[in-house]
């Protein structure tokens, strides 16, 4: 049998960061947190929780995690149709769901979903921020129930639906196109020209050379990794990179910023992948992040 207080005490030194805040959480003392996450440990032979500042959860403490999750959800599920279960001495414990989706769809549209979701469930979430390309990895390790992604094949165990496209523009400052691209955007000006990149998972603007130049071109980059600072970079004449359409309207219409090559947008299908089980307790979220996306996002480009 599961030892629930052990594995509910691993669950919490994780999404608190601590076994101090867990202790506070579960209103028991540090030492009782560290002893049942110990004993636990012992027992399964494994390391649950990497030790640090936060804690956090090894690759089998994160499916211990989400075991934990599902458990909270059914707890949840039961008390509403049988409040007499609960034990009305205990502290209230809200179950925290973990998502998973890329920083531009938190920037632009995610967050107005999960807002809408949140306003009419009890849940809390934690949001964990990764390269659409990479999100789909937190559902395979098991750290997350549900993500936003660009992986149109569902991850096993996962039920998939598709979004719609992300639309980026390559833009820049007028100005700074005067500097760089004074006779057009080529391969060549391209190769001098300062860009912007998130971070080493960012493959966005190489994208967008590829399919506007027809080539691979590398680029001098500043590495900014903000969504909103991406479009900042862009207005003070720092460098060129690719900015959400949502983002950048505004900015394209009154000519602060400008696209690099007119009619060039770059779209990114995206999908949203949630565990099959817990996909029915969370079909509202699923109504939400699907319903935001249809208004916000563009329509998936059709593949001939």
């Amino acid at each position: 049998m599961i030892d629930y207080p052990a594995a509910n005490a691993v669950a919490m030194v994780v999404q608190t960061g601590s076994f101090e805040k867990a202790a506070r959480a579960l209103n028991v003392t540090p030492s009782a947190v560290s002893q049942r996450v110990k004993q636990l440990e012992e027992r399964l032979g494994t390391v649950l929780i990497e030790r640090g500042t936060p804690c956090v959860a090894t690759e089998k403490g994160a499916w211990l995690c989400r075991h934990m999750e599902h458990v909270g959800m059914l707890e949840q599920e039961l008390t509403g149709h049988l409040p007499g279960l609960a034990d009305p001495a205990a502290p209230m414990q809200r179950v925290t769901l973990n998502v998973a989706a890329n920083a531009d769809s938190l920037g632009t549209w995610f967050l107005t979903a999960i807002s809408a979701f949140t306003r009419n469930s009890a849940y809390l979430l934690n949001v964990a921020v990764d390269d659409q390309d990479h999100t789909a990895e937190w559902l395979q390790r098991g750290r997350v129930l549900a993500a936003v992604t660009s992986l149109a094949k569902p991850v096993q165990g996962c039920r998939v639906t598709p979004l719609g496209a992300l639309r980026y523009h390559a833009t820049a400052s007028p100005d700074y196109v005067e500097r760089h691209f004074p006779s057009g955007v080529t391969p060549e000006a391209i190769a001098r020209a300062p860009g912007l990149t998130f971070n080493q998972k960012d493959r966005l603007q190489l994208a967008w050379i590829r399919q506007a130049l027809g080539r691979s071109v590398t680029y001098p980059t500043h590495w900014l990794p903000s969504t909103q600072s991406f479009v900042d970079a862009g207005l003070a004449g720092m460098g060129w990179g690719l900015n959400p359409a949502l983002l950048v309207r505004e900015h394209l219409a009154s000519g602060r910023l400008v696209e690099l090559i007119p009619g060039t947008a770059l779209d990114i299908p995206l999908f949203w992948q949630v565990s099959r089980l817990a996909a029915d307790r969370l079909s509202d979220l699923t109504r939400e992040v699907v319903a935001t996306a249809k208004r916000e996002l563009a329509p998936r480009p059709v593949i001939a």
